[in-house]
């Protein structure tokens, strides 16, 4: 089940996350990459981010979470990351998919990690500039046009 993360997650989405990133991304960044990460999925960093027009989501099983989310602006995933062990099993299409029907923009972008970057594609993003670093980070910007209210109306013209 899809619910807004609880001030009680805190400290199992930021150990999911950490799980998640340590396994896929943090072999290709430098160090301070990682400890960058590190603050940012941190439980204080999900903490901080409530009421700065974030909305955080967990996939939760059974009262155990299987992956996090997040959506900003109402416009761009911020975080999306699936327990290593919960991996291929819907859980990061599931998120995404709750986040783009929260999304109030036309365009909803992603700054994606590279290992991620084959998993956004398949959802409908495509790359929209060149490969960027910030504080040890790296990350490709893409992008997924959403169609206006108007044109996901049937019948509308």
């Amino acid at each position: 089940m899809i619910r807004t993360l609880l001030d009680t997650d805190r400290e199992n989405a930021s150990a999911v996350c950490m799980r998640a990133f340590l396994t896929a991304v943090a072999p290709s960044l430098p160090a301070n990459g990682v400890e960058t990460f590190g603050t940012i999925a941190a439980a204080d960093g999900f903490a901080q981010r409530v009421g700065q027009d974030s909305l955080q989501l967990v996939y939760d099983e059974a009262g155990v979470i299987k992956g996090v989310a997040e959506l900003k602006q109402q416009r761009h995933v911020a975080m999306l990351f699936v327990d290593p062990a919960c991996q291929r099993q819907g859980v990061g299409e599931a998120l995404l998919a709750a986040l783009i029907a929260q999304a109030r923009s036309e365009v909803v972008t992603v700054n994606a990690s590279l290992p991620s970057v084959a998993f956004y594609q398949r959802h409908g993003f495509a790359c929209s500039g060149a490969v960027g670093e910030s504080a040890g980070l790296v990350y490709q910007p893409m992008a997924r046009s959403l169609p206006t209210a108007a044109a996901a109306t049937p019948g509308a013209r």
